[in-house]
């Protein structure tokens, strides 16, 4: 749907808190300051990771009202720090069907509600608002799976907003005030610094991103697809209503699920249809310096014998290149390479060979894009589904699989910053430090140098040395063409929480691309830990032996390294195998295979073969850049 219309008059709202200083200042930890607040109690001068998930809808996005969610913003942020909520279905007395609980809280999150369709969405679902009696709101109340196509294939404007668009206009900012004041108030401001908020949307253009501000002077809209159809038109309204104002406005982008954007995500031509030149890739890489490579909808780190040998790239892939195509069986195609993260980084090589700068100098991140406002419910076990295709729950049958059996629970988001504030978490962002995993809590650290010692594994002050001699992850390598460079990898696994262990670590790899005579290669390289570890695994109890490792850490130098070569390298941790959700879910409903009278309509799924039954989760760090 395209609808071009400007703001109602009057209805500007941008909050504001005392605590906001204009002036920056610079941390004695190395980041910008831009908020006056009470000092973390807990800093941690060389870093330490905090977990969070920055893809989260509630009940403001369409796709996620169509399908029963109720939760608030307020609600999703509750969730987030510990606390016990209720979702779909509900009951004639408005009960919830199920509650939900994470293990352990979170250290951050965002929502990130679509920006599109806001206004429709409150007044189709708000008594009182002029347009709630409209055809099209009373489809959306009585059929909303119905109403979810209906309403995002519209290409004209709905009648309801009014001759001028002015209804739905001045109802965008209802939800946008919501999940501003949200983040605001669950926003631990106090010293114990114990969770963050960012104040973010989704602009779901023809390749979705999230939008995560700094602080809190934010635009007065949400710039959405609707008035904003391509990324360098969303950058070109963020520049200008944000960092082009004298306030402390800053923002970062970020690509997802390119595993199924039909190959758009990491296209180099413009709108106009000129390739990307020196100034708009240098614009790209400021405005998008991550990339979410694991959510609920899929890898993007690669596909399993597209482009690759890589046996590991045969990970939660999802068997299409269009989320389109999850509804139309007969438009579904293997994805191209040109889809995943891997290719994304070859590519930005390859633009820079050409224009001198790099457009994909991506960091990594994971998250959950939980349609129930559930950040961070990225675990295998009771696992309720994310949805985000718009089915309402009573579309589905309540005894089966409740989620498609190619989605997963998502990711999680992993920052290194000295504390726990908007502050130190956005320069994590902005400097590419960060990492994304698969659902566990792996501590992860990645470093690069010229001299890093062979005893670095060993050695208590690992990061002390790493940043003294070297760059951390999303980083870029001094030139040296008199050395091959030195790289270290240590992964910690999951300490687990409330009974439940984490799963020891099998094996810690280091993954190279470089551009040679025009083409670009890959190598795998294994660096701890072993494939041939004994791990034994029954489907039917998912019980494990495992002869895994609690730490993986390695050093490795590049002997084949070559001055004149552009490369990039990034490392990955795989835990031991265990049961994937949907296998957890079989066995708890007693799905049986090999008996067909346990095969119950709904539970088609479970006997699958397309689809493992088990799951190796994993980290992956973001990228250290070498460029010629």
């Amino acid at each position: 749907m395209r609808r071009r219309r400007q703001p109602a008059a009057g209805v500007a709202f941008v909050v504001t808190v005392a605590t906001v200083s204009v002036c920056l200042t610079t941390a004695a930890f190395g980041f910008a300051r831009i908020e006056t607040r009470a000092p973390c109690q807990d800093q941690a001068p060389l870093r330490r990771p905090f977990f969070g998930d920055l893809h989260v809808h509630t009940r403001y996005s369409l796709d996620a009202s169509t399908q029963g969610t109720r939760t608030t913003p307020a609600q999703a942020y509750d969730f987030a720090r510990g606390k016990t909520i209720g979702i779909q279905p509900w009951d004639a007395n408005e009960a919830p069907g199920r509650e939900v609980q994470l293990l352990r809280p979170l250290d951050f999150a965002a929502v990130t509600d679509h920006a599109e369709l806001f206004g429709e969405t409150e007044i189709c679902r708000t008594p009182g608002l002029e347009g709630y009696d409209s055809l099209m709101c009373r489809v959306y109340r009585r059929w909303p799976k119905l109403a979810f196509f209906l309403m995002n294939g519209r290409a004209t404007p709905f009648g309801f907003c009014g001759e001028d668009q002015s209804r739905c206009a001045t109802a965008d900012t209802l939800p946008w005030r919501d999940m501003r004041e949200a983040a605001e108030a669950a926003y631990d401001r106090s010293a114990a610094c114990s969770f963050t908020t960012f104040i973010a949307y989704e602009w779901t253009g023809y390749t979705h991103r999230n939008v995560i501000f700094r602080g809190t002077e934010v635009p007065d809209i949400a710039p959405s697809s609707v008035e904003f159809p391509h990324e360098t038109d969303l950058w070109d309204t963020l520049e200008e209503r944000c960092r082009d104002q004298r306030q402390p406005c800053d923002f970062v982008v970020i690509p997802h699920n390119s595993n199924v954007s039909a190959s758009t995500t990491f296209q180099t031509t413009l709108p106009s249809g000129n390739e990307l030149d020196a100034a708009e890739a240098k614009r790209k890489a400021r405005n998008e310096p991550l990339v979410e490579i694991m959510q609920h909808k899929g890898s993007s780190e690669c596909y399993a014998g597209v482009g690759t040998n890589d046996e590991l790239c045969g990970f939660e892939n999802v068997p299409y290149d269009y989320l389109g195509a999850r509804f139309v069986t007969a438009m579904r195609k293997i994805p191209a390479a040109n889809n995943f993260v891997r290719e994304g980084l070859a590519i930005g090589m390859r633009v820079q060979r050409k224009v001198g700068v790099n457009p994909f100098r991506f960091g990594f991140i994971g998250s959950t894009d939980t349609h129930l406002g559930t950040p961070g419910l990225s675990a295998e076990r009771n696992y309720p589904g994310h949805g985000g295709a718009g089915v309402p729950i009573r579309d589905i049958l309540p005894d089966s699989l409740l989620d498609p059996i190619e989605y997963n629970p998502g990711g999680l988001a992993v920052l290194w910053a000295e504390e726990n504030s908007r502050d130190a978490l956005f320069a994590a962002m902005q400097r590419r430090e960060t990492y994304a995993t698969s659902g566990p809590r792996i501590n992860f650290r990645f470093f690069g140098g010229w001299d890093l010692p062979a005893d670095v594994c060993t050695r208590p002050d690992l990061a002390d040395i790493g940043y003294a001699r070297g760059v951390p992850m999303g980083g870029e390598l001094p030139r040296n063409a008199s050395a091959a460079p030195v790289f270290v990898s240590r992964a910690l696994k999951d300490p687990g929480a409330q009974g439940h262990p984490g799963v020891a670590l099998q094996r810690l790899q280091i993954i190279k691309l470089w551009i040679e005579d025009g083409s670009t290669r890959e190598r795998v390289i294994e660096i701890d830990g072993s494939a041939d570890n004994r791990v034994s695994i029954n489907p039917t109890t998912c019980s494990v032996q495992s002869s895994g490792t609690d730490s993986l850490c390695a050093r490795w130098r590049d002997d084949d390294f070559d001055s004149t070569q552009a490369a990039v390298y990034y490392s990955r941790v795989v835990q031991d195998p265990t049961c994937r959700w949907s296998t957890l879910a079989c066995n708890q409903a007693g799905v049986r295979c090999d008996k067909p009278s346990t095969i119950r309509r709904g539970w088609e799924d479970c006997c699958n073969d397309d689809y493992p039954k088990v799951v190796q989760e994993r980290a992956w760090t973001s990228p250290i850049w070498y460029n010629p």
